[in-house]
């Protein structure tokens, strides 16, 4: 089953449950993955597209929940953590700092990168090989304190 299956399933489900939250947060999903699809003029996205989509989403309800605590809007903020676990559910599974930290030594020692200047090709290339598998933000802090 695909990603795409599987939040098409579990909004169906969500609407005969009449669970609110859920439906909406994945009918704001469904309505991206379509609008990514007019835009590119595809019937079908691949995989990694997909979850480049719930990635983006995810980044957006970080941001959000961010926001929303400096504004000392905790209702919202408490919504915002709803919906974002309720994304993550359609993310591969994380790598843990351990193997992130062995895949930026490899890409470090491959791209001989020696200082911060050579950040930016090291995030890439450890994004690229992570496929969705791990947040941008600590990539950039590892990747920060491994080139010093």
């Amino acid at each position: 089953m695909t990603i795409e299956e599987k939040i098409d399933n579990e909004y169906k489900t969500a609407l005969k449950a009449k669970d609110a939250i859920k439906v909406s947060t994945l009918r704001m999903l469904k309505a991206e993955i379509n609008n990514v699809k007019l835009n590119q003029s595809k019937l079908e996205l691949k995989e990694a597209d997909i979850i480049k989509i719930v990635h983006r989403q995810i980044k957006q309800h970080k941001d959000s929940i961010e926001q929303f605590e400096k504004g000392n809007r905790a209702d919202l903020a408490e919504k915002e953590k709803k919906e974002l676990a309720i994304l993550s559910d359609y993310m591969p599974e994380q790598l843990s700092e351990e193997e992130l930290r062995k895949i930026i030594t490899e890409t470090i020692k491959e791209l001989e990168a020696t200082t911060k200047k050579d950040m930016g090709k090291v995030i890439k290339a450890v994004m690229e090989k992570a496929k969705g598998k791990a947040d941008g933000k600590t990539v950039s802090q590892i990747i920060s304190q491994m080139l010093g």
